[in-house]
């Protein structure tokens, strides 16, 4: 349940989901979570780093812990199901071809349409 609990605020597998490819600093990390705020950054982040789930480089770049590469590992399963969610909800997949073939999956908050979703402030 600990682990549902962290990985269900919001933004905590978009960090997961950008820090896949190697470090990032806090500002490219902020660029790439659709520029969320400071403080929620700041918060997610170091929930992630108590959970050690990420660490923090010397140069203070984040990385994901052998812990965090086993989560993302553990939720491929999980991101496939997605996919096949989406096409079967839009099987011509206006909106998201471009994202998957780009190897770029919609964000969370986001609707069919790819427009925010209410009630998705930070």
């Amino acid at each position: 349940m600990a682990a549902l609990d962290l990985f269900g605020r919001r933004w905590s597998l978009r960090i997961l989901w950008e820090l896949r490819a190697g470090p990032l600093g806090f500002r490219p990390l902020q660029k790439r979570c659709d520029d969320m705020s400071s403080s929620v950054m700041r918060q997610r982040l170091t929930e992630l780093l108590d959970a050690q789930v990420i660490h923090q480089l010397p140069d203070s770049r984040y990385e994901l812990t052998p812990l965090g590469q086993e989560a993302r590992h553990a939720l491929n399963p999980l991101a496939r199901w997605a996919e096949r969610w989406a096409a079967t909800i839009d099987p011509h997949g206006a909106d998201h071809t471009d994202d998957q073939s780009a190897g770029r999956v919609p964000h969370p908050d986001t609707v069919g349409d790819g427009a925010p979703e209410r009630g998705s402030a930070d």
